[in-house]
């Protein structure tokens, strides 16, 4: 039985510069079929190189990988199924296309071939045109496999020019998030007659809440609390803006306070300062964002607290025996409308008394089912926290809060100012 058939007939076709296939291994221990193969593969246009036992063959695929491997099944020592199952274990860059030549048409023996990773099968005597077609075929699978390659290190590039970006973006926003933070450096202070704390904890790397303090006098303090609009670069550059505006360590710059004939400093009332604010935002930024505000007016020895509202939540008013209810009377947001006026109220603490001005980001945490916590969701943490004070009691809100939400990153960013009136008024 001759082994290839009216391969010489055939004229040859150069595998061109657009070729995938250009080297070729025929692996069969007769000397004169490999010859035979080898010939008219070279014609045809191919680098042809031979082995004659599986073993010899492995060598020379680490050494040239080739393209397409050419095995006859049946060679002593290790078989074409076994020298197949070998060649895909090597780790190569790029697919090899294996042919296995044989005399087996069985379905059982195809399925031991498929199954050791041979892509085709020739059966011998091999016939020309079927031989070529076959290349042909396995040409195109390995055009689309290495065109696929070429398309995935081009989309491996990218994404690693990506995350370079990212890392670097990354590092200036964590560098960000410290500076963010550091505009409320000042967390806990005792006034005496009452305390002070604060919570500022952004739903990404930086935010846009804001929450301070400042001294006017012994007997007098401004707090206030922001939420600009939005989230992320923009809305953290307005609060740095906000924060200048509203400094406790420049009173000449902030707006909240005006100089008396004496050269001291003393507090406008909460609702001139919201519309200052608001002019401000409208006549020298150029910027689409707006911001709820809430500013107070806390006299320490009487317990007397003026506020205004600009679209920021209600206050909770705890009372000493842990009753909660929430203040305020609304108001328009800063930076949405030109000569907007805000409306001033007012609240008296007791001693044990505190009030917490928040932002929305705490009465609107949801649970998995979507449910928001609401106002009286907060009221019940207040309750349930009457006997925790100071910073304590804003790290618990915290953890209270992350368990209303199944420990999922916050939606928003959460900020909180906490005034608690001692029941032992002293100055020290």
């Amino acid at each position: 039985m001759r082994y290839v058939r009216d391969l010489n007939e055939q004229p040859a076709t150069p595998s061109g510069d657009g070729a995938v296939i250009r080297d070729v291994l025929v692996v069969d221990d007769s000397r004169l079929q490999r010859k035979i193969l080898s010939s008219s593969l070279k014609r045809w246009g191919f680098s042809v190189r031979e082995a004659e036992a599986g073993q010899e063959a492995l060598l020379l695929c680490e050494t040239h990988p080739p393209d397409l491997v050419l095995s006859d099944w049946m060679m002593p020592g290790m078989s074409g199924p076994d020298f197949c199952r070998a060649f895909r274990a090597m780790d190569r860059e790029r697919y090899g296309y294996f042919i296995l030549l044989t005399s087996k048409s069985e379905k059982y023996e195809i399925a031991h071939g498929l199954d050791a990773g041979a892509d085709d099968f020739l059966t011998k005597p091999v016939n020309a045109p079927e031989l070529r077609a076959r290349i042909a075929a396995g040409e195109r699978i390995l055009r689309m496999e290495r065109e696929l390659g070429e398309k995935n290190r081009l989309i491996k590039s990218t994404l690693d020019e990506l995350q370079a970006l990212y890392d670097l973006l990354d590092n200036d926003l964590i560098e960000a998030k410290k500076l963010q933070q550091s505009l409320v450096s000042d967390r806990y202070r005792d006034f005496g007659y009452a305390d002070v704390s604060l919570m500022l904890q952004s739903s990404g790397h930086v935010g846009g809440d804001l929450v301070g303090m400042f001294q006017v006098s012994d007997l007098r303090i401004g707090l206030y609390g922001i939420d600009v609009s939005g989230h992320g670069i923009s809305s953290a550059l307005m609060t740095a803006r906000l924060a200048g505006y509203l400094s406790a360590a420049a009173p000449d710059q902030n707006v909240a306070l005006r100089k008396t004939p004496g050269s001291r400093y003393e507090m406008r009332p909460p609702a001139e300062t919201v519309a200052i604010l608001n002019k401000l935002i409208l006549d020298e930024m150029e910027t689409e964002l707006y911001f709820t505000l809430l500013v107070a007016d806390v006299h320490l020895d009487s317990g007397r607290v003026v506020m205004a509202q600009a679209g920021h939540p209600c206050p909770a008013l705890q009372r000493a025996d842990g009753s909660v209810e929430m203040v305020g009377t609304g108001g328009l947001p800063v930076g949405l409308i030109e000569g907007a006026s805000y409306e001033q109220f007012e609240v008296a603490l007791r001693p044990g008394d505190r009030l917490l001005i928040q932002s929305d980001g705490i009465v609107e945490c949801s649970d998995t089912n979507g449910r928001l916590l609401g106002e009286e969701g907060l009221a019940r943490i207040l309750r349930d926290l009457r006997q925790t004070r100071g910073p304590a009691c804003l790290e618990s809100l915290i953890w209270k809060l992350n368990t209303f939400t199944s420990d999922r990153d916050f939606d928003d960013d959460v900020s909180a100012v906490l005034l608690e009136f001692k029941p032992s008024p002293c100055i020290g």
